[in-house]
């Protein structure tokens, strides 16, 4: 008999990290849901559950490296290992770069870019040991692009694809897989919790979200198919797989692209940053 599928995902509360946890629930795995919220974690495990799936749920803070150790370990004595890591929990930021106040950089790294850290070097000696397993880190188009007045954010997430590019050579010999995904817009609860100077940004990415046409539950169909075929780079959106394309073969012109549409984002009077 084959057995489940175990995975863990980080930030699985809501938006991304739900539909990600379902998508495998209704491939009848087993999947810790994690988020810093008790709530929104037991909520998604009442899905997992009616999905056909089944796991666990407890809180982990990203921040933390002893939520990470009590993670490996409750996985490890209750699973006996593990065979999927999706490091998904992440923040938002807006300002530019003489606005927005360097706690944002702490705050945006720490989550962002440490939080997958923490992850993967949680999980990297239990995956080497077993000689099989897969991480998913999520980071962004914005690490890519980089758009203006986004400089933390961008930096945060254009980290994570260096972080996951230096594992790929890291885990291959021990038949670890790694992929990271870099998605565009798409409905999410993301900027709800955003620190903020930059106000136009906000209105834009709302824009940008609305008009995307790809969902939570796309971006996790892709994940799904790109863990199955050991993809590395994942672009989950058709236009940005356009952009990076042109970003290698033209430069020029994709930063006279970027420059025309993003012309608007910092022509609003931006918000005082906090001390």
């Amino acid at each position: 008999m084959t057995q489940a599928m175990r995975v863990l995902v980080t930030g699985a509360g809501s938006g991304l990290g739900r539909a990600i946890a379902l998508h495998y629930a209704a491939r009848g795995a087993r999947v810790a849901c994690t988020d810093r919220d008790a709530a929104s974690v037991t909520e998604t495990l009442a899905h997992v559950e009616k999905e056909g799936g089944s796991g666990l749920a407890f809180t982990l803070d990203v921040t933390r490296e002893e939520d990470f150790a009590a993670a490996r370990t409750r996985i490890e004595q209750e699973w006996g290992g593990l065979d999927l890591l999706v490091n998904n929990a992440g923040v938002a930021t807006a300002g530019a770069i003489d606005e927005a106040p360097l706690s944002d950089w702490d705050w945006v790294l720490n989550i962002n870019l440490l939080g997958v850290v923490r992850g993967c070097k949680t999980f990297a000696p239990l995956f080497k040991a077993q000689k099989s397993g897969h991480v998913v880190n999520i980071a962004s188009f914005a690490g890519i692009a980089n758009p203006p007045a986004m400089a933390s954010y961008n930096a945060s997430k254009a980290g994570v694809i260096s972080l996951s590019e230096t594992l790929l050579h890291e885990l291959a010999p021990f038949g670890v897989g790694v992929s990271v995904v870099c998605p565009a817009f798409f409905p999410t609860n993301l900027m709800n919790s955003a620190r903020v100077t930059q106000q136009a940004v906000v209105g834009m990415v709302h824009k940008f979200m609305k008009k995307s046409g790809v969902t939570a539950e796309d971006v996790a169909a892709q994940i799904g198919r790109a863990v199955q075929k050991n993809q590395f780079l994942v672009l989950t959106h058709k236009d940005t797989r356009v952009q990076a394309l042109m970003k290698r073969a033209s430069p020029k012109t994709f930063f006279g692209l970027m420059q025309k549409t993003t012309s608007k984002w910092g022509r609003s009077h931006p918000r005082k940053a906090s001390p």
